[in-house]
């Protein structure tokens, strides 16, 4: 199987979601899941990722889809379209895989994963955190994790449209 092919296989769809999680779970795994946007992946992104990565066994990214992004952005967003998206989050090799997802808030994703550690960045309370219910019922972990500062991609759009 070729580099690609083995980026290609981690993007799963939601009606073939189960059949993974089933076999991570066989396996006794720490299920970590986290989500976003990731339109334009950057350093805050990785060092933000691979924290996230050693929560745990498995990192599960929920990739907001296009339409979703641009609800919560603006019009102008995403600049790479999922497709694109999905691949840069999966050739990383701290990710195990990466699933979309339609709508505003990953909610129903969690509850289909039912992931051991739910992490989202320090800018969000716990309580606020998409999912929390879901993931502390189960006795579960939900985690922030500090964003390195400078890095944003709101920040890194500003600064090509000011050239």
């Amino acid at each position: 199987m070729t580099h690609l092919n083995n980026i290609q296989n981690k993007i799963i769809d939601r009606k073939n979601l189960n059949e993974q999680l089933q076999q991570w779970k066989k396996e006794n795994k720490k299920i970590v899941f986290t989500n976003g946007c990731f339109d334009i992946l950057h350093l805050g992104h990785i060092d933000y990722l691979s924290k996230a990565a050693d929560m745990g066994d498995v990192l599960l990214i929920g990739l907001n889809a296009d339409e979703s992004v641009s609800r919560l952005k603006g019009p102008h967003r995403p600049i790479n379209n999922e497709q694109s998206r999905g691949m840069i989050l999966a050739a990383l090799e701290f990710v195990n895989a990466v699933v979309k997802f339609e709508e505003d808030t990953p909610y129903e994703l969690i509850k289909q994963v039912q992931p051991d550690v739910l992490v989202k960045g320090a800018d969000y309370k716990i309580e606020q955190i998409v999912g929390h219910d879901v993931v502390q019922a189960k006795g579960g972990e939900v985690r922030t994790i500090d964003y390195l500062p400078g890095y944003s991609t709101s920040g890194i759009e500003k600064k090509i449209k000011e050239g």
